[in-house]
């Protein structure tokens, strides 16, 4: 049986290794990525029938710098975020906000940037995350479910 050697992503050199200074930290980070998130969403291109938005960059380098669990819950924070009705959607407010923008035309995007970000993520803890050509190819086999689901 062989051991895979996992490596911290590149946030982990900044969290604290327990108690509330962690909590605060990975809260803090969560935060920041669902605002580049957000702020990646309204830099779109027209498209049809979704719009080209930065987001699935932002995701994958999100992924990358944070590792599976907190790049996962970030992408699930900006999701719930724009559930609750926050507009933090390319489309939103104009085209709806909440829940049911999310089961429109982009919501399949939307869940596939958390698969993204799971399986860039996972690959950057592995050792992915070490080279530009390895970082690319994480990059690029975690984008497609974003364009599978999407």
């Amino acid at each position: 049986m062989s051991a895979v050697a996992l490596s911290k992503p590149l946030v982990g050199r900044f969290i604290p290794g327990e108690g509330i200074a962690r909590a605060a930290a990975l809260t803090g980070f969560a935060v920041l990525g669902s605002l580049i998130l957000w702020a990646s969403a309204k830099v779109s291109v027209p498209f049809w029938p979704v719009p080209m938005t930065l987001q699935t960059g932002a995701v994958a380098l999100l992924a990358a710098a944070y590792g599976w669990r907190l790049g996962l819950a970030t992408v699930l924070l900006y999701l719930g975020e724009g559930a609750l009705g926050l507009p933090v959607f390319q489309g939103t407010p104009q085209q709806g906000l909440g829940a049911g923008y999310m089961l429109g035309p982009t919501g399949g995007f939307l869940l596939g940037f958390a698969v993204a970000a799971a399986i860039i993520g996972w690959l950057a803890e592995r050792g992915f995350d070490r080279g530009p050509v390895r970082l690319f190819g994480a990059m690029l086999i975690g984008t497609v479910p974003v364009f599978l689901v999407g």
